[in-house]
């Protein structure tokens, strides 16, 4: 049970820091296309998961038999969705964002029946149902413009393989730190999109890149959502089944909404707290799983 608690905590933080991400994004890809943004907020993720790493002194070796499973979770998680969800955030509404990436723990779900052979349970698929409720009525059906349906498939891509890369994360050995895990993943990733990203670099405007809410927005990008995001998400994963623990990628939507009312100054209405209650609810149903 404290596990559980432990690992529930983790992914609340996770999807939240993430919720934050879509109002980060939309202002910083108005200066630095998708493609690159992901590459520099994977090298300042990088330098911060080193700086992490040899601190506490990590043990950076991992047996052969695991680099596959790596080289999967780094191409799949974090190259493939990652620039294929800030494309389709740069290319459709926020609405549209938040709910066809709610869709990933209903994949988590299905992915964690094919490849971990975890048991479906009535509660995963009331808290499935309740939390996926309330992220449509938060966001509103009736809003999908048709016209971002380039960006509907993207998001659609980064919520399925976001999910596959969840339930790959399980595979790895729990005796190795999230922090050396994290990092190789980043660096495949990173290895994978330089040679798309140098010869497009020059186009970017350098100057633009001095002012502080873009440069503050890479950094939140690269060490908050990337290397805090991502630590956070593994290491809690590790510590619920996946099935489970892709219940909590609902808080997303809810804190992306709130910041959304704060900062953009967007209204919130009756519904969001109604949908909001419904998530709560669904997460509420997988913390006291003893499953």
């Amino acid at each position: 049970m404290k596990n559980t608690l432990l690992g529930s905590i983790y992914l609340i933080l996770a999807s939240s820091i993430w919720g934050g991400m879509y109002v980060v994004v939309k202002i910083v890809v108005s200066v630095i296309p998708p493609l690159e943004l992901v590459w520099i907020r994977y090298v300042v993720a990088i330098v911060a998961l080193l700086v992490i790493g040899f601190i506490t002194r990590q043990k950076w070796r991992i047996e052969k038999r695991y680099f596959l499973l790596i080289i999967a979770i780094g191409v799949i998680g974090n190259a493939i969705s990652i620039v294929a969800q800030e494309a389709g955030t740069m290319l459709s509404s926020a609405q549209m964002g938040a709910m066809i990436t709610s869709s990933t723990p209903a994949f988590m779900v299905i992915f964690a029946r094919l490849l971990l052979k975890e048991q479906l349970t009535l509660k995963k698929g009331l808290s499935v149902c309740l939390a996926t409720l309330g992220v449509f009525l938060i966001v509103g059906v009736g809003n999908l413009d048709l016209s971002s349906k380039l960006g509907g498939i993207s998001l659609f891509i980064a919520a399925l393989t976001w999910a596959l890369m969840s339930v790959l994360v399980k595979r790895v050995p729990s005796h190795y730190s999230q922090i050396v895990v994290t990092t190789y993943s980043i660096l495949v990733a990173l290895i994978v999109l330089t040679p798309f990203v140098l010869p497009r670099l020059h186009a970017i405007d350098i100057s633009q890149l001095t002012h502080p809410t873009i440069w503050g927005g890479l950094l939140y990008l690269g060490i908050v959502s990337t290397a805090g995001g991502f630590l956070l998400w593994n290491r809690g994963l590790q510590m619920l089944n996946a099935s489970s623990g892709g219940i909590f990628f609902f808080f997303q939507p809810v804190v992306g909404t709130v910041l959304g009312w704060l900062i953009l100054g967007e209204s919130i209405g009756v519904m969001f707290w109604l949908g909001s209650t419904l998530i709560l609810i669904g997460v509420l149903i997988v913390i006291i799983e003893k499953k």
